[in-house]
C-alpha cells in the first residue's frame, strides 16, 4: 500500500487503540487491508488505494481511503456532504462511507468515525466492556443473608453478580423488609467469580466483590420515599438508578 499521508498514522492508531492488525484477504487486491473484531470477526475498517476517478474525483492518481460503518443513516448522509467524505467504495449495503486519507480530513475526525464504526460492529460483550461505569440499585433479602451484619465485620464482601454489572460500577444496596430502605453505597471491585449454589428458590452461578463506601440512615431512603419521590415501587432485581435519585444519593 502506498505511503499516503495519514495511512501509517491510522494503522498505528488502530493497533494501539483497538489491538487489531491488518488482514490482506484478496490476491487480486494485495494492498487492501481489513481490520476486524477478534470475537465476532466483523469488519470495522477497510483501507484501500483507489484511483481518484473511480471515486468521482478528478485525476487518475491513486489515493488511500478508509471505509467505516456508521450507526445512523442520517449521520452517514450528513458526513458525505463534507469535503473528503464519499459514498463507500465497493460497499453498497449498510451505512458505510469512504474517507479520504490524503490529509483533506483532520485525523481527529477520522478517529471519531473509526470509533463509531468499531462500536457499530462490536459484539454485546465488547460494548459491555467499553461502556462507562454505571450505577445500580440492587436488592438484599435479609431472609437469605444479613448484609448489615456482614458490613459491620468487613468492608468488602462477595455478592451475587447481576447481569450487566462490571468492575468499577457503583451499587446501592436496598435491604428488604423489615428494613425496606437503601442502606449502602458500594463499589464493584471484581466480577465473574465462579460460584455454584442452588437451594430450589435461589441459584447463584457467579459472584462479584463489592466494597463498602458509604452508609445511609434507614429513614433517609425508605421504600415510602422511593415510591413518592422517585416512582420506585419495589426493588426485585438489579436495575439502573434514576438520575434524580442518583443525585440525591450522591449529594446527601
Amino acid at each position: 500500500m502506498q505511503n499516503k499521508t495519514l495511512t501509517p498514522l491510522l494503522f498505528d492508531h488502530i493497533k494501539n487503540t483497538y489491538g487489531a492488525a491488518p488482514e490482506y484477504l484478496w490476491e487480486r487486491y494485495p494492498d487492501y487491508a481489513v481490520f476486524r473484531h477478534a470475537d465476532n470477526e466483523k469488519w470495522f475498517a477497510l483501507v484501500m488505494d483507489v484511483p481518484r476517478n473511480r471515486l468521482g474525483l478528478q485525476g487518475e492518481d491513486r489515493v488511500n481511503v478508509l471505509n467505516v460503518k456508521m450507526n445512523d443513516p442520517l449521520w452517514a448522509d450528513l458526513m458525505m456532504r463534507r469535503p473528503g467524505f464519499l459514498p463507500a467504495y465497493h460497499i453498497s449495503r449498510g451505512n458505510w462511507i469512504s474517507i479520504l486519507l490524503d490529509g483533506s480530513v483532520p485525523f481527529e475526525d477520522i478517529a471519531s468515525c473509526l470509533r463509531e464504526s468499531y462500536l457499530t460492529t462490536a459484539s454485546k460483550a465488547t460494548l459491555q466492556a467499553l461502556r462507562p461505569p454505571k450505577a445500580w440499585l440492587i436488592p438484599s433479602n435479609p431472609a437469605y443473608y444479613d448484609i448489615i451484619r456482614a458490613f459491620d465485620t468487613a468492608d468488602e464482601i462477595d455478592w451475587k453478580q447481576g447481569k450487566g454489572v462490571k468492575t468499577g460500577d457503583t451499587v446501592y444496596m436496598y435491604v428488604g423488609a423489615p428494613v425496606s430502605a437503601i442502606l449502602f453505597r458500594c463499589k464493584v471491585t471484581e466480577t465473574d467469580i465462579p460460584y455454584h449454589y442452588t437451594d430450589g428458590s435461589l441459584t447463584i452461578r457467579v459472584l462479584m466483590k463489592i466494597r463498602l463506601e458509604r452508609r445511609y440512615p434507614a429513614d433517609r431512603f425508605p421504600l415510602a420515599n422511593l415510591r413518592e419521590t422517585y416512582g420506585i415501587y419495589g426493588v426485585r432485581g438489579p436495575r439502573g438508578v434514576p438520575e434524580p435519585l442518583l443525585h440525591a444519593l450522591e449529594q446527601d
